[in-house]
């Protein structure tokens, strides 16, 4: 699997909007549920002008910062809650072997 790539469409003190090149949902909606968990982020959301046609577009919104360290913040998070399940899950098949 190709990793997910952003390229950058528009940007502004507070707003960025990105394209999401080979997106993975499993990922991108974890990524902009924690965003909106975020108090300096207004808003996160993404949507795709067609699903089978065209790449998501993300849009982000920050009330304090910078958006793209809203981004770095949601997946610093994100990968600490994978690591974790994958100690989890290591862990649950040491037991049963």
């Amino acid at each position: 699997m190709k990793e997910m790539e952003f390229k950058v469409i528009s940007k502004d003190k507070t707003t960025i909007e990105l394209e999401v090149l080979n997106a993975d949902r499993t990922l991108l909606i974890p990524l902009v549920e924690e965003m909106n968990k975020d108090e300096k982020v207004e808003y996160a959301k993404y949507h795709y002008d067609h699903p089978y046609l065209s790449n998501p577009v993300l849009k982000i919104k920050v009330n304090s910062g910078k958006p793209q360290a809203a981004i770095k913040r949601a997946a610093k998070k994100l990968e600490k809650v994978y690591e974790e399940l994958h100690e989890e899950f290591e862990k649950k098949v040491k037991a049963v072997q």
